[in-house]
């Protein structure tokens, strides 16, 4: 079955921003100390949060800083391949003698 995914980069990088947000809500941090803790600019984890810009170094210090960078480990992981579309049939055996007419 065909996996057709609608969402656009910008859909993407906004949902991962509303889950980092919400996330450092859960931990109880503020922007502030977000920033602090992770190195990265109060000003980075503003623009981060509202439109989901950032690098990708500092989304690394972000999600560190909370408790997600193991998330990134499967980002560009092998596929597994489904052995009916990879797999080559096994090729039929041919018999050998006359044809019934």
């Amino acid at each position: 079955m065909l996996n057709i995914n609608l969402q656009t980069p910008k859909d993407v990088r906004l949902s991962i921003a509303a889950r980092a947000k919400a996330q450092r809500l859960a931990l109880n941090i503020s922007q502030k100390e977000l920033a602090e803790c992770s190195g990265v600019s109060l000003g980075s984890v503003k623009r981060f949060e509202t439109g989901g810009l950032v690098s990708l170094s500092a989304l690394l210090e972000i999600a560190l800083a909370l408790g997600r960078l193991e998330d990134f480990g499967h980002l560009f992981a092998a596929p597994e391949k489904p052995a009916s579309l990879f797999t080559p049939e096994p090729k039929k055996r041919l018999r050998s003698g006359r044809r019934k007419i």
